[in-house]
């Protein structure tokens, strides 16, 4: 190029250029050094550079949609009050415990410094009425085991335990004495309770093959049993243990105290999901239980169902909160990802994996929300429940699957969370009813025959 055409292109670039903006740069880096850099990048590597910077600039952060998985917007169907609730436990969630859950998820601990803070919430026994209890709709129940599994299953499963599970089998068998004595005080997570119905050898079948035994030696009851899985049962104050009566078979149900003889229980260990979770294998050893902590209201399995019925919902939307927290944490990640100097939530493939977990949370969530409504109205049945469980830990699985898929290698990492929804799903899947006894409970309701073994 002549020494006239050099001229002029220097006139022409120095029109074009912002020299305040250009001093701004030489502050923030070395303008020499940099130049030097840019002239020793090829033609493709410019063109790759130039599209980068203008991706940046057409797709700055601050245009982006939010995260949000609630995409029909279902949370404009709560009162002002239960939206209220809802944020301040969504809030307790991100500010308390998502900071510490990846590390004792890690090291397979219960974080017990949380429970004073939870008790501030007053959220136990949301849908009892009195004892100190709340009273609010089911459906607040389940909003709030989804704003909780969002975040962590473990803690989610900690909390349905003992509100659900445990005071809820008190709510619905105990007497009028055993209510007074334990919800006030569970309400307050000053007693904190477990549930033990499943058994070693005993898991679907525990309507007709409990093996824990209860005999009434005319003045105490003797317990005699293992049961299995049974969550917070090594810090729980009492332990609803439901046992077969040797002379009638009927199933019974007990509120048992930590310090009585003959109760033993050990953690276990080695598990892969829910390891916040503390599970205990329960031995009872001539356990001696007075008469007065027999739930008075529990004669049969139907009472032990009549509990499970009620719960079943909140492990839905358990459901719901896990699959959501992986969706909300991979859209997240797809954002700031980049590769080939895009973000890979521009990318056609990652795009059709986001719209297929939105889509099955969507799904998954107006079902619970139904559900809830059916519970809140006296219509929920056994099939009801038994559809919301199969339906939404399916659709789970799809979805923290697809949230592990778009992460890449990053996705087996604790530190952007999705392989812990991974592991917890398994969980999920399985407790509260297997997959196939649900579907059986749901085909019986729908074809008027019983497929179970007799």
């Amino acid at each position: 190029m002549s020494l006239f055409g050099k001229v002029k292109n220097t006139i022409n670039l120095f029109k074009n250029i912002d020299l305040d903006q250009l001093a701004k740069i030489n502050q923030a880096i070395d303008l020499p050094e940099a130049m030097q850099a840019l002239g020793n990048l090829d033609e493709r590597q410019l063109k790759g550079l130039m599209r980068m910077l203008k991706t940046k600039r057409r797709k700055g952060q601050h245009d982006l949609p939010p995260i949000d998985g609630d995409f029909y917007n279902l949370d404009l169907k709560l009162t002002p009050e239960q939206r209220e609730l809802q944020l301040k436990v969504r809030n307790f969630m991100e500010d308390e415990v998502r900071p510490l859950i990846n590390d004792h998820w890690n090291r397979a601990k219960f974080p017990f410094e949380i429970i004073d803070k939870f008790k501030k919430l007053n959220i136990a026994g949301v849908p009892y009425e009195g004892y100190g209890c709340p009273n609010l709709p089911f459906l607040m129940e389940g909003i709030i085991a989804q704003e909780i599994a969002r975040v962590d299953v473990s803690i989610s499963t900690f909390f349905g335990v003992h509100s659900g599970l445990a005071m809820g089998s008190i709510y619905l068998c105990g007497s009028e004495a055993q209510k007074e004595e334990w919800l006030p005080q569970m309400q307050r997570l000053e007693k904190i309770g477990a549930f033990g119905l499943t058994e070693p050898n005993v898991g679907s079948g525990v309507a007709g093959g409990l093996e824990t035994t209860c005999t009434y030696d005319g003045e105490n009851w003797v317990l005699n049993g293992q049961k299995k899985w049974i969550g917070n049962a090594t810090f729980a104050d009492v332990i609803v243990i439901w046992a077969r009566d040797t002379a009638t078979n009927e199933v019974k149900g007990f509120l048992v105290r930590k310090e009585n003889p003959g109760f033993k229980a050990e953690k276990m260990e080695d598990k892969m999901a829910l390891r916040i979770v503390q599970n205990a294998l329960i031995t009872l050893t001539d356990c001696k239980i007075p008469e007065k902590d027999r739930l008075k209201k529990a004669d049969s399995f139907k009472d032990t169902a009549n509990v499970l019925r009620m719960t079943r919902a909140g492990v839905a939307w358990q459901a719901v909160g896990c699959a959501r927290g992986a969706y909300e944490s991979a859209l997240k990640y797809t954002k700031k990802r980049e590769q080939f100097g895009r973000p890979i939530a521009s990318y056609q493939l990652i795009q059709n994996h986001l719209v297929e977990m939105i889509s099955n949370l969507t799904a998954m969530q107006t079902l619970c929300f139904r559900l809830s409504e059916l519970q809140d109205e006296g219509l929920l049945t056994d099939e009801h429940a038994s559809l919301a469980k199969v339906y939404c830990s399916m659709r789970m699985r799809d979805v923290v699957s697809r949230a592990r898929e778009v992460m890449g290698g990053n996705g087996i990492l604790l530190e952007y969370d999705v392989a812990r929804f991974v592991a917890d799903a398994e969980a999920i899947y399985s407790y509260e009813g297997t997959k196939e006894i649900n579907s059986l409970i749901v085909g019986r309701a729908i074809t008027g025959y019983s497929a179970f073994v007799s």
